[in-house]
């Protein structure tokens, strides 16, 4: 909700302040630029996403199996299997119809490569752009609606500007626009499953304020139960997108649905409602899983659908001959199958271990130990890179800001805070459960989003409140301007290495600050 400041007079004010004074008291200037914002970072996220986005014409990193699986599963409605030899040279040099007719396994649900083949159907199977184009419309896409998500947390024009132009320019969120993995994809659902709860938020406690008001002023014993949540409905659909892209949109469910029933608690509490933690858990709770989960299940299981239309798909007939007996015997045999292929893509993922020059655990996440190559190749015309390293700057500011919050939310208890840890924690703290499974760097994407929001509200605070005087706010500002521009120069510096572009293989050793970043 947008809050309106009090104007005060120029004399009080530091000179940034004076001219968001004066826009403030405009009206039709403010409407500008609340719609400018967005707008130019957008812009300049598509620019720096969509530019140049089929170079380089190879199969890059993991695009090895998002591309081909892809693009079988967009023509026969399941992953079918490749020639065991040579594929990625066949499928480059016209070849991309090779496809067999048996099923592939393939270990994650099927939405995100629905996108990446519609792409691909697009500007063509052998494109290089087109099995690009997908992830680079939600990768832009994620920039504006982080944008849309911090004026929802704030209601400030320059917080939102701010936080969506951190990512427009980040290198990990820029790289996985650009390279044809899930990660991307992924991280806009997430993304949007959380604007939709902020949205519910909002409205969910307008109306319980609404319903607890009692012209006896007694407090109630429970309150209501409310199931007029339509946002949070559509939250739960944009969680099943999330898993129906890759299952740790599963934690993501888990964590936000723990932190939907505590924002309900705690609203009641403030009500005075005496039963509130009981009310907010088998009442409210209750009601909010019932809205919750089942939205998230259907889409999931609507996204593999050209899995259980077609015959061919691994596992599609695995337990026909023998199926389930007794409680489950009631399951039509395709969920059945369904099942027993999930049950298969869970022991892959829990028993993979299998090693990488590139693999990174999760702990050393937060230090950037070790970004991921995602491309090399060296002539005599020089290097061309494509490391999927974020902006440094950007990334050990958030992890100093992510730490900072949580002290601020001791301290304060701002739920704005909560939200953003709550984030944190679903994306990152998974993922120190599985030490010894080969997992990469560029997973952080999904947590990318979360670490700017941090990142943002601690320059917010060095700036300080409206309450400070004009010298603290000048001084605020001029660091955080600095600490901007010294980020955009960073983005600059790092960009060709982040999209192929050649450079002096000399420019290019300027980059690998850390000898594990080679």
């Amino acid at each position: 909700m947008t809050t309106v400041e009090p104007l005060l007079p120029a004399s009080r004010l530091a000179p940034f302040d004076r001219r968001r004074q004066r826009i403030a008291a405009d009206p039709r200037r403010a409407r500008l630029y609340a719609w400018l914002a967005p707008t130019l970072v957008t812009l300049l996220a598509a620019v720096l996403r969509f530019w140049n986005l089929g170079h380089p014409r190879a199969i890059v990193f993991d695009e090895t199996y998002y591309v081909k699986d892809s693009w079988s599963q967009w023509a026969l409605g399941f992953p079918a299997k490749w020639p065991e030899t040579g594929a990625d040279a066949l499928f480059l040099n016209g070849g991309t119809d090779a496809f067999l007719d048996q099923g592939s396994f393939v270990v994650h649900p099927p939405l995100g490569r629905f996108f990446i083949g519609a792409g691909m159907a697009l500007f063509g199977a052998d494109s290089s752009t087109g099995w690009r184009f997908a992830v680079a419309v939600f990768g832009t896409a994620t920039v504006l609606l982080l944008y849309l998500v911090a004026r929802t947390l704030t209601g400030s024009v320059v917080f939102a500007t701010v936080a969506s132009g951190l990512l427009a320019i980040d290198g990990l969120a820029i790289v996985m626009s650009r390279i044809a993995l899930l990660d991307g994809i992924l991280t806009f659902f997430l993304l949007l499953a959380f604007w939709f709860l902020l949205l519910d938020r909002r409205r969910h406690l307008e109306r319980l304020t609404a319903a607890l008001e009692r012209p006896d002023g007694e407090p109630p014993a429970w309150g209501p139960v409310l199931w007029n949540r339509p946002w949070l409905v559509a939250a739960g659909a944009a969680f099943g997108a999330a898993s129906a892209v890759k299952w740790s949109g599963l934690y993501a469910l888990a964590a936000f649905g723990i932190w939907v029933v505590v924002t309900d608690a705690l609203a009641r509490r403030r009500a005075g409602v005496r039963l509130w933690p009981a009310a907010a858990a088998f009442r409210q709770g209750i009601a909010s899983f019932l809205l919750l989960v089942p939205a998230a299940l259907v889409v999931y299981l609507a996204s593999w659908t050209g899995w259980l239309v077609t015959d061919d798909g691994w596992d599609r007939h695995s337990v026909d001959a023998s199926p389930a007996q007794g409680f489950w015997s009631w399951v039509p045999l395709p969920l059945q199958n369904l099942w027993r292929y999930h049950q298969d893509i869970y022991g892959f993922h829990v028993g993979l271990t299998t090693p990488h020059g590139y693999q990174s655990p999760a702990w050393q996440w937060p230090l950037l130990i070790r970004p991921t190559s995602m491309y090399w190749n060296q002539t005599d015309a020089g290097v061309e890179a494509v490391s999927s390293i974020p902006n440094p700057l950007i990334w050990w500011a958030g992890i100093a800001a992510a730490l900072f919050l949580i002290v601020r939310f001791a301290l304060t208890t701002r739920w704005q805070y909560a939200a953003v840890l709550t984030g944190l924690v679903a994306t990152y703290v998974p993922w120190l459960l599985y030490p010894e499974r080969t997992i990469f760097q560029f997973y952080t994407v999904a947590m990318l989003p979360f670490l700017v929001l941090a990142l943002t509200f601690a320059l917010r605070e060095i700036v300080g409140g409206a309450d400070a005087g004009a010298h603290r706010r000048a001084t605020g500002q001029n660091v955080v301007i600095v600490f901007l521009v010294v980020v955009v120069a960073i983005s600059a510096f790092w960009y060709p290495v982040w999209t192929g572009i050649t450079v002096p293989y000399e420019f290019w050793r300027l980059h690998n600050w850390l000898t594990t970043w080679v």
